[in-house]
């Protein structure tokens, strides 16, 4: 069995994930469930085998080391992929995610207009967050496309390893890969400083220096945008200030507060027709926000959020709530979702059902079927 076989069938099934682990067979992730591939159980060495054949030989040498890598392999034009190679007790393991061949736009993403206008502001700090999987790269991608083909600015990427590949178009784009380009997202931010960058997109700000770098820059004139894996704009807002040590904390806070633009943080959820579709809570910086953030009343953004739709704000619930209306996902899909982390389940599941009732929405779950055939060019 050939890597390349593997990832052919990935693409072709529009899985977004190929899992291989030794003592299993292939693993496809597609609209979000886990299908096994009609194969025997890989070994360790067969799994090592895949993947010494697509690693150059400086990143087989930092596995064996390191024993995991991150980096991003591509097969012509239409292939490209994100890989995680690791061990496990059991021996080698590796996913590999599916990178669309070209930027996907916002327009087709179903994204909220809101992220436009964010993506034609000339400073300040915009973050999209969420879990492992929700589409951030993608979305932040979309919206420096959008940036590529309407302004004409300087977009410096800093990513781990590089995704989306970008073509200057309007824009002029440079992207740095960690690894490769530079050795660490605080050294190339701090580096971006000095290379007049209208915008910066930081990959993932995973460390308290590339945190304050990245505040630095958005305090100062420069377009930041960047990733944190939080589930809401109020928990973003924590996570930013925890990091720092106590005597920073207010420092901190009034930083963000005058930096900060908006807050995406997304999910994503099965359709009722196949495949999968974003849901959204956006958070933008009003001056009632900046002061909530300023006075350290965290907990009272929710409220905020739920005042501000008319400028665009949206709670995650209403934007559940809104997939729901159109038909988009089913009652049981929109109950897993909100249900669970309601203080009122009782009143959230009677709203699901009303709502479901209003649209004819059913809840019954479709599961994938595979097409387990590896010479079979059929979908899921």
């Amino acid at each position: 069995m050939e890597i390349t076989d593997l990832l052919v069938h990935t693409q072709r099934n529009k899985a977004s994930d190929l899992h291989l682990s030794t003592g299993n067979a292939p693993i496809l992730r597609v609209n979000g469930e886990m299908v096994s591939y009609n194969s025997p159980p890989l070994t360790s060495d067969e799994i090592k085998r895949m993947l010494y054949s697509i690693m150059t030989e400086q990143q087989r040498s930092d596995y064996e080391r390191d024993l995991e890598i991150d980096f991003a392999i591509s097969f012509g034009e239409n292939l490209r992929f994100r890989v995680n190679a690791f061990n496990t007790i059991n021996g080698a393991a590796a996913v590999l995610r599916t990178i669309p061949a070209k930027v996907i736009t916002l327009e087709n993403l179903g994204a909220p207009e809101i992220l436009k206008k964010l993506c034609h502001l000339h400073k300040g700090l915009i973050l999209v967050t969420g879990p492992t999987g929700s589409g951030k790269s993608t979305t932040l991608a979309a919206m420096i496309d959008y940036i590529n083909v309407n302004e004409g600015k300087h977009i410096i990427t800093i990513e781990d390893p590089v995704e989306f590949i970008h073509s200057s178009k309007k824009s002029l784009i440079n992207q740095r890969e960690v690894g490769r380009s530079t050795q660490s997202f605080a050294k190339a931010l701090r580096s971006a400083l000095r290379e007049d960058p209208d915008v910066v997109l930081v990959g993932e700000m995973r460390d308290i220096e590339t945190i304050q770098l990245a505040l630095t820059a958005a305090e100062t004139g420069h377009l930041v945008m960047g990733t944190l894996h939080t589930s809401s704009a109020p928990k973003t807002i924590d996570r930013i200030i925890d990091v720092f040590p106590a005597h920073d904390k207010e420092m901190v806070r009034a930083m963000l507060s005058v930096s900060l633009e908006g807050i995406i943080t997304q999910t994503l959820l099965r359709r009722k027709d196949g495949g999968r579709v974003a849901a959204h809570e956006i958070m933008l910086s009003t001056p009632a926000v900046r002061n909530l953030i300023r006075e350290n009343k965290i907990p009272q953004l929710t409220s905020l959020i739920q005042m501000g739709s008319k400028l665009g704000m949206c709670t995650m619930k209403d934007s559940i709530y809104a997939l729901l209306d159109k038909g988009l996902i089913t009652e049981e899909t929109a109950r897993s979702h909100l249900v669970t982390s309601t203080s009122d389940e009782s009143e959230e599941h009677k709203e699901i059902m009303k709502r479901g009732a209003q649209h004819g929405i059913g809840a019954a779950k479709s599961s994938p079927t595979a097409n387990t055939n590896p010479k079979s060019s059929g979908n899921f």
